[in-house]
């Protein structure tokens, strides 16, 4: 279902931006902008700080939905992909031993070879496997291998796989996937630029329960947090801490998006400078707010990510509020 009416309209008035402090012995030094909103899986705009309509790229938030073509495809279920598998093919991880196992269990299964991943070494001396991003692309590789599709330009915008993803997004979206705009993002991917309350539409279907290839890949996530993103970082803390409540997933350039498991609500985050300690800040911020979070829990993840550094501190100023023009 496309986004309700009242969202598109130029005369809703304005909520101001939250803002982010960092205060270095007590004293501002920094301040960061970040725009927020919370939608149902109607579309609708239920709550928001700042511009709902802000367009920023998709970056690797984008992740559970490109994955989505590896379980629509059958090729998950083909090469018997157990819960580990889609989480790793969701993930922004760091790198490890057990991530690249992971990753490599993905091409293994589909009879796949490494040196057939387009993600870029993270180093010299490194393996593909290493890169980040290595399992959404050996998943890229297993759907194309499954649907007989060209394996050495699956990273084009007009290769099926990619116009799948594309297709799939737009359904969720409501709107042509042919309208969407692409770039290729770091790890050679295509990405989306889109509306944040469309970003928020999308998390809402991924914590809902009307999608089932959408809820086996939130629930892998949720069942190995570790190989989302890594030991210490902060989707990983997040979901390990959230008792199976809710999904985070972070992009580049300040991008945070959430889900609440089986409410059908999604949250996005932007910093408009990109900062990634902001998001982190808002993030809890809005946590605490919604009421999504213990208070116990809150206040772990604020103690470990709150304190970037000795004698220093985020805090986060604003809030979310209800939308006037919701409906």
């Amino acid at each position: 279902m496309s986004l309700s009416s009242s969202f598109g309209s130029s005369q809703r008035p304005g909520v101001p931006p939250l803002e982010v402090r960092l205060l270095r012995a007590g004293i501002t030094e920094s301040v960061h902008r970040v725009h927020a909103v919370v939608c149902d899986k109607r579309g609708r705009v239920l709550m928001r700080a700042g511009d709902p309509q802000q367009l920023s790229f998709m970056r690797s938030a984008l992740k559970p939905f490109q994955a989505q073509a590896y379980v629509s495809s059958g090729a998950a279920d083909l090469a018997g992909a157990d819960s580990r598998s889609l989480a790793i093919a969701c993930a922004s991880h760091a790198g490890t031993p057990a991530h690249a196992r992971e990753a490599f269990k993905i091409l293994w299964n589909a009879d796949l070879e490494t040196d057939q991943l387009q993600c870029p070494p993270p180093r010299t001396d490194a393996s593909p496997l290493e890169h980040n991003c290595s399992g959404k692309h050996a998943a890229f590789l297993a759907t194309c291998r499954r649907m007989n599709w060209a394996l050495d330009t699956y990273l084009q915008p007009d290769h099926p796989l990619q116009q799948q993803v594309f297709k799939g997004v737009g359904e969720l979206l409501g709107l042509p996937g042919a309208e969407l705009v692409t770039a290729r993002d770091d790890c050679g991917a295509p990405t989306l630029q889109i509306q944040l309350a469309q970003m928020a539409l999308l998390f809402a279907h991924l914590g809902g329960s009307e999608q089932p290839d959408l809820e086996r890949l939130s629930r892998a996530m949720l069942a190995h947090p570790e190989l989302v993103a890594g030991e210490g970082r902060f989707d990983t803390e997040l979901m390990r801490r959230g008792h199976g409540l809710v999904v985070s997933k972070g992009g580049a350039e300040g991008i945070q998006c959430l889900a609440r498991m089986g409410e059908g609500l999604g949250v996005a985050i932007k910093v408009e400078d990109g900062a990634s300690r902001a998001k982190h800040a808002v993030t809890l911020h809005l946590l605490r707010q919604l009421d999504w979070l213990t208070a116990l829990t809150l206040e772990e993840l604020e103690d470990q990510f709150l304190a970037p550094g000795p004698g220093l501190r985020l805090e986060v100023s604003g809030e979310l509020r209800f939308d006037a023009m919701a409906r």
